[in-house]
């Protein structure tokens, strides 16, 4: 049995909305800032064997602390969304899913949920592409009409 094409416009399911821009930037900082300190602790003959491991250590806690941030994603599918943001992860069917928000001024989309609370999705922030993260709201916002019982709000 196949399964029925996406209605025109609609991303075809699942798919994942993210910051790529903002998560390669994070990341090649990460990495280039772990090689710089990894590099000028070998080099530097005055280190100890301690002064290596704090400059190395310091650099994979940087590299970590940006990995955290490139993290969040959201991820539609059949059944729903996961919201991934920085340290915690959220499924929600796609009826929990009253309305996708992203107004001019907002860091990233906010969900208005079924149960009166309102979860921002960090996945789709307009900081570094303005115009992709309005492409993913509204993309987002079609499949939350076209799947749940959703409204958008603009």
């Amino acid at each position: 049995m196949s399964t029925p094409a996406p209605p025109t416009g609609l991303p075809e399911l699942p798919v994942t909305f993210r910051p790529t821009r903002t998560r390669i930037v994070l990341l090649s900082v990460g990495i280039a800032l772990l090689v710089v300190l990894t590099a000028i602790s070998l080099l530097l003959e005055a280190f100890t064997a301690g002064d290596r491991a704090t400059f190395i250590g310091t650099g994979l806690l940087i590299l970590g602390v940006l990995a955290l941030l490139s993290r969040p994603r959201v991820v539609a599918d059949r059944d729903g969304v996961t919201v991934v943001n920085l340290t915690t992860r959220r499924r929600l069917e796609w009826a929990e899913i009253v309305r996708v928000n992203l107004r001019r001024g907002d860091a990233w989309v906010h969900l208005d949920l079924a149960d009166g609370t309102s979860l921002p999705a960090m996945g789709i922030q307009p900081g570094m592409a303005r115009d992709q993260a309005v492409a993913d709201a509204r993309a987002l916002r079609a499949l939350v009409e076209t799947h749940g019982t959703g409204r958008s709000a603009t």
